[in-house]
């Protein structure tokens, strides 16, 4: 099988690619190409242990270059699309750019697989197209409500991925996750900006009253569902990946002050983000009895190893720290 995997130098698209051509879903014999634009979150460095593999492709370019995407496609089997600009914050203060990337890249994705027969297009997406929930779980049906412009970005490429099984029978997959932690993140997203924060001794802002709810799944166990959904997965369908584990952010705060070893003194409270989202959750009993989806990284564990490897990893995050907001 021929992969294209776009975003492959981000967070979770090169956890996917390492895991794949490293074995850990089992023995491939999967050549990949990965295209990346390498914006500011995009790092050759987090591909750099399969960089010699003779199964491993590099191509710099934009999604939404549809003359790029146009020679890259033929001959690949299936597409793995995590390409997306994906900080709300980012998006709050400039949505074109998520419009763009977002919604026409992977128009222009989706043209040029079905021009070229791709046999899979599996297209990866995140809870906040809901929106927000009091209570209870969404379910893969229920209607899509999204409060940012990231979010809104997301739900349009999701509904095209999805008009195109409709209208062309595109193969089509989609999967929607909760947020991600683990290492390699780059440090704008909360745990590792908290925690890179905490250990070089400064501060961390906690937005409003700190009790909006996340589901937190580390980036493996995501990457684990994103494979089942790739090979079992029923071709128009939407597939939940989540953790388990849902915490207020001041509950996640309190987590990695005491894996820091640091104290209250260094919270910050600042203003609520606009549009935010009280509450994400996610039922994920489609995947875990179609698939076998079960996440297997407790947060306990998880957290502990995310604090442990930026700990020993400033080379990685240190030169990164001035591209965050």
């Amino acid at each position: 099988m021929k992969l294209l995997v776009t975003g492959g130098a981000g967070f979770i698209g090169s956890e996917y690619v390492r895991n794949l051509l490293q074995g850990s879903y089992g023995p491939s014999e999967a050549d990949v190409t990965v295209l990346d634009k390498l914006t500011y979150s995009g790092n050759l460095e987090n591909l750099a242990s399969v960089a010699d593999d003779p199964r491993y492709t590099f191509v710099q370019g934009d999604i939404c270059d549809a003359d790029v995407v146009e020679q890259l496609m033929p001959g690949h089997d299936a597409v793995v699309h995590f390409a997306a600009e994906t900080h709300v914050d980012r998006a709050v203060h400039g949505p074109a750019q998520f419009v763009q990337t977002n919604v026409v890249g992977t128009q222009v994705l989706l043209d040029a697989a079905r021009r070229h027969g791709v046999g899979r297009f599996l297209h990866v997406s995140t809870d906040e197209v809901y929106g927000s929930i009091e209570q209870g779980s969404w379910t893969e049906e229920w209607p899509l409500a999204p409060r940012s412009a990231y979010s809104a970005a997301k739900a349009g490429s999701d509904l095209l991925a999805l008009a195109y099984h409709k209208t062309y029978e595109l193969d089509v997959v989609v999967t929607r996750c909760s947020n991600n932690y683990g290492h390699y993140q780059f440090p704008e997203k909360v745990i590792p900006l908290f925690v890179t924060n905490l250990l070089d001794g400064g501060s961390v802002p906690l937005y409003g009253d700190g009790l909006n709810i996340r589901d937190w799944l580390h980036v493996s166990d995501h990457c684990n569902g994103i494979q089942l959904a790739l090979t079992k997965g029923r071709a128009g369908e939407v597939y939940h990946i989540g953790g388990g584990t849902e915490l207020t952010n001041r509950e996640l705060t309190e987590l990695l002050l005491a894996a820091t070893g640091r104290t209250w003194d260094a919270v910050r409270p600042v203003e609520d983000r606009k549009g935010h989202d009280r509450r994400y959750s996610l039922s994920i009993e489609k995947i875990r009895n179609e698939l076998g989806y079960e996440p297997q990284v407790s947060l306990h564990e998880g957290l502990a190893r995310t604090v442990a490897w930026y700990r020993d990893n400033r080379s990685w995050w240190e030169p990164l720290k001035g591209r965050s907001l």
